[in-house]
């Protein structure tokens, strides 16, 4: 089966933008807030969410992204090597409204682990979490605060968000195991 197309890039944009002012509309009234992407996808995401907030006149955005590749808890079933990239906050965690950020929502073991590295980073004073896809198939007790958009999927099938910034054409399409 060749991979179904559920969102082009136009769709991409117009699902981030709602997103964000979702966001804003949630910690109105906060000290302000830190966008913290989930390497890989999920920073991406992050960065874009960012310019977003600054084409809107937010000013003073911080960013930051975060490798949860050691917090796994399959990190010795799906690699002998793991690929380590950086985490990069260029500010305390301690105190601050967090968003994390990422780009598919599944077993919601990708989000316990980035719960743990933030909480290893510092003590926030709230993590909301923004999730462009939700596939459902929990396994934990998590759910995203922010969702663009909820697709049902088989746990045979895989959603593949494929971004620019990668070197690619944005789309999200599903696409069955191999």
């Amino acid at each position: 089966m060749s991979a179904k197309e559920i969102m082009n890039k136009d769709e991409m944009a117009r699902t981030l933008n709602r997103m964000v002012f979702q966001i804003l509309e949630a910690v109105r009234g906060e000290e302000g807030f830190c966008l913290v992407g989930i390497r890989k996808g999920g920073a991406t995401l992050a960065k874009r969410m960012a310019d977003i907030l600054a084409r809107e006149g937010v000013k003073n955005i911080r960013l930051g992204y975060l490798d949860i590749t050691l917090y796994r808890d399959d990190l010795s079933s799906i690699h002998d090597y793991p690929v380590l990239h950086s985490t990069e906050l260029n500010f305390d965690v301690t105190g601050q409204n967090i968003v994390l950020v990422d780009d598919v929502i599944y077993t919601g073991r990708t989000t316990r682990a980035a719960l743990d590295a933030l909480i290893d980073l510092g003590r926030p004073k709230k993590i909301l979490l923004a999730a462009f896809i939700d596939r459902g198939h929990r396994e934990l007790p998590i759910q995203p605060d922010f969702t663009g958009k909820t697709v049902p999927t088989s746990r045979s099938e895989l959603v593949d968000v494929k971004l620019e910034e990668d070197g690619g054409t944005d789309c999200i399409t599903i696409n069955k195991k191999a």
